[in-house]
């Protein structure tokens, strides 16, 4: 009986050891595929999002322009002092409103009684508006050569800081005036301004508060004028008390307030307000002054 002999190959062990190895490769490399799948989801919104941040700020930027031009555009001597207008680019709508500065009250050459005016229509008992009133123009007065009784009293509140004994750069600063509550300041800031430069405030534009705070200006006269205002504008002004003449005008500010509103295809929306002081001549047909939306909060100083 012949026995047949049979042979048997082995594979080598460093083989088995590749086999494994580029299994745990594919492996590894599988999961970093998963990684990065979820990391792009999670962050395509996020990029989308900002592309439409970046596509806003540059069609605020095109309103702007439009602005300064139609008020180069409507008159060689003064364009309007408030108006409105759409137009539609790159997939958005964009809603522009704009209002010379001229219709707030301004915080560095506003007189006395103005101011006194404005805190009594918010709320303010008379004796709390003339001190309010002192403070704010004891913030915004420089300091004579003798004692200043004005930093006194803030040394003397411990407060941290004095008076800037200079023009407000900000209305924000108002909530640093001694004195003041700041549920007062909050609801004064959209009735004031920095940026108007003008001792009277221009009562076609001005918003019902402002004009309650002229001198002299009760409900009943206040309502009257609002009528006239919206019927016979250029017969609104005798509407007034004689002490509120002197503190109303009908012109505007070199200033400008401009809202704008970009609402995108897809339903989002983006809202900024901007302080633009527009320029007849040059290559630059604006200088902006200041600057809010939802991530930005920017001003230049004040030169008025």
């Amino acid at each position: 009986m012949r026995q047949t002999s049979k042979t048997v190959s082995v594979a080598p062990a460093s083989e088995g050891f590749i086999a494994v190895a580029v299994l745990w490769i594919l492996g590894a490399l599988s999961v970093l595929v998963s990684i990065y799948a979820v990391y792009v989801i999670n962050t395509a919104p996020a990029f989308a999002t900002y592309d439409e941040r970046l596509k806003a700020e540059a069609l605020v930027s095109a309103a702007l322009e439009l602005t300064a031009y139609k008020q180069q555009s409507t008159s060689a001597i003064s364009g309007p002092t408030r108006g409105q207008f759409s137009f539609r680019l790159d997939q958005a709508n964009i809603v522009v409103e704009f209002c010379s500065e001229a219709a707030r009250i301004d915080l560095n050459t506003a007189p006395k009684p103005l101011l006194v005016g404005l805190f009594l229509t918010l709320g303010a008992r008379p004796e709390d508006a003339e001190l309010y009133t002192n403070r704010v123009i004891g913030w915004r007065t420089a300091p004579s050569t003798g004692q200043d009784s004005e930093a006194a009293a803030y040394r003397m509140a411990r407060l941290g800081y004095q008076p800037r004994g200079g023009k407000f750069p900000h209305i924000n600063e108002l909530g640093l005036v001694r004195d003041l509550p700041l549920s007062l300041v909050e609801r004064a800031l959209p009735f004031v301004t920095v940026y108007s430069g003008r001792a009277q405030v221009n009562v076609l534009d001005a918003p019902p508060e402002v004009v309650a705070a002229l001198p002299g200006m009760t409900q009943d006269r206040l309502n009257a004028f609002l009528v006239q205002r919206r019927v016979s504008p250029e017969n609104a002004k005798s509407m007034l008390p004689a002490a509120a003449q002197q503190y109303a005008s009908f012109e505007g500010s070199k200033a400008l307030r401009v809202t704008v509103k970009v609402t995108f295809d897809n339903g989002h929306t983006e809202n900024a307000e901007v302080v633009v002081l527009p320029f007849e001549d040059g290559d630059q047909p604006f200088a902006v002054l200041s600057w809010h939306d939802a991530r930005t909060e920017m001003f230049t100083e004040n030169r008025l």
